[in-house]
């Protein structure tokens, strides 16, 4: 539907897969963060009835990944570990306008640059292990995150004009490049 301007390197998976504990560890916040974002967007938006159901179900699939990485964490020895503040999301959600629709155009959109990003990183971390189940679940999320991303521009075109949701989805695009050039490489997702 749309891709990234910024492209990852491949060389930062030499950080992954060099502190790979920790880089679940900050996934298993990552995807606990979403599902909240999930339920906090159907809680604002009662009267959007594709919404709350697209938010619904993914909040509950969000949920079932970070139990997922959970239980990798736990089959490691490795303890969930705190939250932690998030500079690439910092700056994302600044990105976001005033005004009601403004703001829910740049939720929506905000989020499914979000989600291509975890697909583009979820897909490098997928090729940079080695064959396993690690890897056989690193593919099957980054599929879902492509999936993801598709929803929110499709929640997008649902509710407003689609020259409005693609001149505004080109100027994210535009931030978030220049996001990720900013953000030194670390064992973390974004």
């Amino acid at each position: 539907m749309f891709e990234l301007k910024f492209h990852t390197p491949f060389e930062w998976t030499h950080k992954v897969m060099a502190e790979f504990d920790t880089f679940l560890q900050d996934h298993a916040a990552a995807e606990k963060k979403a599902s909240g974002m999930a339920m906090s967007m159907l809680s604002h938006y009662p009267d959007r009835i594709k919404l709350v159901k697209a938010m619904a179900d993914l909040a509950i699939e969000e949920m079932i990944h970070f139990k997922q990485v959970l239980k990798l964490l736990t089959d490691r020895s490795v303890t969930l570990g705190n939250d932690k503040a998030d500079p690439y999301i910092k700056k994302m959600r600044a990105l976001f306008r005033q005004g009601s629709d403004e703001f829910l155009i740049d939720r929506l959109l905000v989020a499914a640059v979000i989600e291509a990003r975890g697909h583009e990183r979820f897909s490098l971390v997928a090729e940079a292990l080695p064959e396993g189940k690690e890897k056989d679940f690193y593919v099957t999320i980054a599929k879902s995150e492509e999936k993801h991303k598709n929803l929110f521009v499709e929640l997008g075109y649902e509710y407003f004009d689609r020259a409005i949701i693609d001149a505004r989805l080109e100027e994210i695009l535009i931030a978030e490049a220049k996001i990720c050039e900013s953000i030194p490489f670390t064992a973390a997702l974004h």
